[in-house]
């Protein structure tokens, strides 16, 4: 029997269009563009190609659904160019590849306009010749695939059949959400006893166990976080879950013990974007969890992913080998107190 390795990665896929204007307009008026660009975006490009970028020496792959259109040249030369396998990513004629304008003021205040374009239509049929000797299979980000996000009479929703038939295949398998208001706890639970990870923000936890993690008076104790985490792991979960906020992240390995860890300590100075930030530390999770790592560890990594992210505009280029983030590890400050916690963050998708 050949021993797996590596991690396949499948669901969003994107590019971001950023454009920094002179101002918002009022309805009807016009701003003027002063500078534009792209980069990719969604949960699959983060997180391989921050794995990519860790040069950790796996196996990457990736799932999914681009157009034939510039956008998806643009995301096949990056799968190309990070080194991901890209024989599952599928073009299609009918749809544009999703993508994101997001519209960026001088205040930094930025707002996005989102087609879903052909991730809406990733469904069970894309995934049934994927049998790889990847380890780890990864999903993101349900709630924002139309054609998985559906319920089923016998699963629950397509989703969990798919995440169950990956699991049969032999992969350990893992999930993300995108941060949505509303009640989804029909499109998410059924999938929870069909994995082994699963990697999510505070407000996320919040909305699908109805604990109170965060609220205008701040973060919730760390003794909320453990118990939304006992629900999660109730519902099936069978290794690990995390947890993530700005100011820590609380670790469950399901039959042990849970732990706290408070995220790293940044100067305000030194944030220069969260896009991905998410991504990142989720990646870090996985790398972590593929390699057998024990929960403070992969904690401290996940969280040193997110930081190195922050330190660039996009989702990728604050990303660096694992051995220098390792090194950087050794010295980094925890947030201890609501003070120093409000000099970072680290968890948000987009």
């Amino acid at each position: 029997m050949v021993a797996r390795s590596g991690i396949l990665a499948a669901g969003s896929m994107l590019v971001d269009h950023v454009q920094r204007i002179s101002h918002w307009p009022e309805q009807g008026w016009l701003a003027e563009i002063h500078h534009s660009e792209k980069c990719s975006g969604g949960a699959v490009p983060n997180v391989l190609f921050t794995l990519a970028r860790m040069q950790i020496n796996l196996p990457l792959a990736a799932v999914g659904m681009i157009g034939e259109d510039s956008d998806g040249d643009y995301l096949v030369q990056l799968l190309d160019q990070h080194h991901v396998e890209r024989r599952f990513v599928q073009r299609i004629r009918s749809v544009n590849t999703a993508m994101t304008q997001v519209m960026t003021t001088p205040d930094g205040q930025r707002t996005f306009f989102h087609a879903r374009g052909a991730n809406a239509q990733l469904d069970l049929a894309q995934f049934a010749t994927v049998n790889t000797d990847h380890r780890i299979f990864h999903l993101g980000y349900l709630l924002l695939l139309d054609a998985l996000d559906v319920p089923d009479t016998t699963w629950g929703t397509r989703s969990a059949q798919l995440l169950a038939q990956m699991q049969q295949r032999g992969y350990l398998t893992s999930l993300d959400l995108v941060s949505r208001a509303g009640e989804y706890q029909a499109l998410v639970v059924p999938a929870l006893r069909w994995l082994d990870y699963l990697v999510i923000n505070e407000l996320e936890a919040q909305s699908l166990t109805g604990i109170s993690l965060r609220s205008t008076q701040g973060l919730a104790a760390p003794a909320s976080f453990a118990a939304a985490a006992r629900w999660l792991a109730q519902q099936g979960v069978r290794q690990r879950v995390v947890i993530h906020a700005p100011e820590g992240a609380w670790g469950l390995q399901v039959g042990g013990e849970g732990h706290w860890q408070p995220a790293w300590q940044l100067q305000p100075e030194e944030i220069v974007g969260s896009v991905g930030a998410g991504d990142a530390f989720c990646a870090g999770v996985l790398y972590a969890s593929h390699q057998g790592w024990p929960m403070t560890d992969t904690l401290k990594l996940a969280h040193t992913c997110a930081c190195f992210n922050l330190q660039a505009a996009n989702a990728l280029d604050g990303t660096r080998p694992l051995s220098e983030m390792q090194r950087w590890m050794g010295q980094a400050i925890c947030v201890t107190s609501a003070t120093d916690a409000g000099r970072i963050t680290s968890a948000e998708k987009t």
